[in-house]
C-alpha cells in the first residue's frame, strides 16, 4: 500500500482480491458539497477515458477540481504500478461534508453577519477491470 500527500489529500493503491484498486481523497476542498455532488453523480460507474472526456466539457465550477483528481489517480497508478489508465472505471465515488469556515461582514451601526464558507471531501475509488 503506497500514500502520497496530494492537493490536501492523499493517494493510496490497494490490491484487493477483486483487483487493483486506486483510492484518493481530496479534503478541504472550497466548494459546496451539492455543487460537486451534481457531477460526482454524472461520472459514477463510467470508464476512465469516458470520465476524462464528460468532466472537460461540463460547464460547472466542480468539475476541475474533481478531473484533477481522476486523472492525478490514473497517473499515480500508471507509474507506481505499471497499470495501463485505459482499464480504469471509477467504482465508488463520494463527496462529504467538510469543515465550515466562519467570517463576520461588518454591517451598519456596529453589526455583524455570518458568513458560511462550506468545504467538502472528495473521495474517488478507481479499479482495474482487466484485473477484476
Amino acid at each position: 500500500m503506497f500514500i502520497f500527500d496530494w492537493w490536501g489529500g492523499n493517494f493510496m493503491i490497494k490490491n484487493s482480491s477483486s483487483g487493483m484498486e486506486v483510492k484518493v481523497l481530496a479534503q478541504h476542498i472550497r466548494m459546496s458539497v451539492f455543487k460537486a455532488r451534481r457531477v460526482i453523480d454524472r461520472i459514477r460507474g463510467r470508464s476512465y477515458e469516458e470520465t476524462l472526456m464528460i468532466l472537460e466539457l461540463m460547464p460547472y465550477r466542480a468539475s476541475y477540481p474533481i478531473l484533477k483528481l481522476v486523472y492525478s489517480a490514473a497517473a499515480n497508478a500508471s507509474h507506481n504500478m505499471g497499470l495501463n489508465e485505459a482499464d480504469f472505471f471509477i467504482s465508488k465515488a463520494e463527496v462529504n461534508g467538510g469543515t465550515v469556515m466562519k467570517r463576520l461582514r461588518p454591517r451598519a451601526r456596529g453589526r455583524s453577519y455570518a458568513i458560511k464558507k462550506p468545504t467538502c471531501h472528495i473521495t474517488i475509488v478507481l479499479k482495474d477491470k482487466s484485473k477484476s
